[in-house]
């Protein structure tokens, strides 16, 4: 009995001395709840709108007023009548337009009824449902307030508008998101395993001393991951088309050259995991616990950014998926080209370039 008691305790000391065992034992369910804690939210924080006021009385002030100040919105734009209202959605400046019809006030007190029309972005389809019942309640409140002539109940009707997914299909969400997560996980993960089993089994050391140069080695090294990653893309968007029935409006060639920004910097991410890692299994670690998680709760795959806090609203910035997500649902269901995503465009590829020559230069520093 004295052995066994020797034994467990002898256990515990090698648990404790293993820096990595202790980070995953201890470290990752804190930063998980932490990080799972204030990304899950239901509620709707700040969603960005903007108002189409074609009346501008006092009325639709007041109501604007009421919308604006309820903290669950933050007014963006004031559109001006005959602008392009989809324009403002495929540039991703705002969720919701909310429009008021001419000559609202006046025909709230004449003939006790008026409309508003509250079109929203159901590429997201959860955040497009809390937006509109938001809405239409804050809508309800102001008009119980209000009395027609001779004191008569006022009617206010909200016609609602759901661009791009007017069934709300949840497929049309998860479709984007699963492309770049696949494409993640092939590129960064399969490479960053892929170099560190090299580095384990001791092969790497044969690769240094044959006539390739560490550039070339690299290159060999992610060239069939990015063809494995282009035949994962068509893949998914055969099933998403014809499987799914999920529309495709945009255009192919800026889809494929927009999936190449990705993928090239999901392959410097592998590069530079695999420069720290000494082994597979680390590897692995460092790619689902930095890679995986982020690209799942932070690029807006599922849970939509914007009501997450701040400070994880701020880190989202750096993650290339949420970028790329972008991208992805502006083309596929939008139908957005570069006039639109330039910006996102510009994002992504200074983040492959950023990537590329900080893997690269780690890379052979590891090797020298």
């Amino acid at each position: 009995m004295k052995s066994f008691r020797g034994f467990i305790i002898k256990e515990f000391y090698h648990i404790f001395r293993d820096k990595r065992t202790m980070l995953i034992l201890f470290g990752m369910p804190v930063i998980q709840l932490i990080l799972f804690g204030f990304a899950i939210r239901n509620e709707v924080n700040d969603a960005r709108i903007a108002i189409l006021d074609q009346s501008n009385d006092y009325m639709t002030q007041e109501l604007t007023q009421k919308i604006v100040s309820s903290g669950y919105f933050i007014l963006v734009e004031q559109l001006k009548p005959g602008g392009d209202i989809e324009s403002v959605f495929k540039q991703n400046r705002v969720k919701e337009v909310i429009v008021f019809e001419p000559h609202f006030a006046q025909r709230l007190l004449r003939e006790n009824k008026a409309a508003v029309q509250i079109i929203a972005d159901a590429t997201e389809p959860n955040m497009a449902n809390l937006l509109i019942n938001y809405t239409s309640s804050i809508i309800r409140d102001y008009q119980a307030g209000l009395r027609g002539q001779a004191g008569s109940p006022v009617q206010i009707n909200p016609e609602v508008k759901m661009l791009y997914n007017p069934e709300l299909k949840s497929v049309y969400l998860f479709v984007p998101g699963l492309i770049a997560l696949l494409l993640m996980l092939v590129s960064a993960l399969m490479t960053s395993i892929t170099i560190a089993r090299e580095k384990e089994l001791g092969t790497m050391e044969i690769l240094l001393v044959s006539p390739l140069k560490p550039a070339q080695i690299i290159i060999g090294k992610v060239i069939p991951y990015l063809f494995l990653s282009f035949v994962n893309t068509s893949t998914i968007l055969l099933l998403a088309r014809y499987v799914f029935g999920v529309p495709f409006h945009g255009s192919y060639g800026f889809f494929f050259f927009e999936a190449f920004l990705f993928v090239v910097t999901a392959l410097s991410l592998g590069i530079m995991i695999s420069t720290i890692a000494d082994s597979q299994q680390t590897a692995m670690m460092f790619s689902l616990a930095g890679l995986m998680l982020p690209v799942i709760i932070l690029s807006g795959f599922i849970f939509p950014v914007s009501s997450m806090p701040v400070v994880l609203q701020i880190i989202s910035h750096i993650v290339p998926a949420k970028w790329f997500l972008i991208i992805v649902k502006g083309i596929m269901l939008k139908g957005a080209g570069i006039e639109y995503l330039w910006k996102e465009t510009l994002i992504l590829g200074g983040m492959m370039l950023f990537l590329i020559s900080v893997s690269v230069k780690k890379f052979k520093i590891r090797l020298q």
